[in-house]
């Protein structure tokens, strides 16, 4: 009587279990592929402090392109922009209150299908002459 019951046990317990390695290997399938890559899910963003707001930004495969808005209340000097030590092109410049600037990075890239770096905006205001950097961060897909 025992034989019967531990056979039914046995053979219960072997059917979930050839049901969850199925599932487990299906999942593994997924992820090798790509399917489940957390960064296909993650948002672009482009974040600076307060003050200097990002308000747009694009990635190539040879370019990096941010588009910044002075919200600070008064007008400043840009001394440098730099993504990842690499620095913009034609960075250097007045943003008067409420301006837009553009700042293009050449060859600045990641290799692959995401860009994530950094990003410092040095500045000086220009009525106190104190000099402040703002950074950020810049997470977008390479189109």
């Amino acid at each position: 009587m025992t034989n019967r019951k531990s056979q039914a046990a046995l053979e219960f317990i072997m059917t979930y279990g050839w049901a969850i390695l199925v599932v487990l290997v299906a999942i593994g399938a997924l992820a090798y592929f790509g399917v489940l890559s957390p960064e296909r899910f993650l948002p672009s963003r482009c974040t600076l402090q307060s003050g200097i707001a990002c308000l747009d930004h694009k990635a190539t495969a040879t370019t990096l392109t941010i588009y910044v808005k002075n919200s600070l209340g008064y007008d400043l000097t840009v001394d440098a922009v730099k993504a990842d030590q690499c620095p913009a092109l034609g960075s250097q410049g007045t943003l008067s209150n409420g301006g837009a600037a553009t700042y293009n990075f050449i060859t600045c890239t990641n290799s692959g299908s995401k860009y994530s770096g950094n990003v410092n905006i040095s500045y000086t205001n220009i009525d106190t002459q104190v000099t402040h950097v703002n950074q950020g961060q810049v997470t977008t897909r390479i189109e």
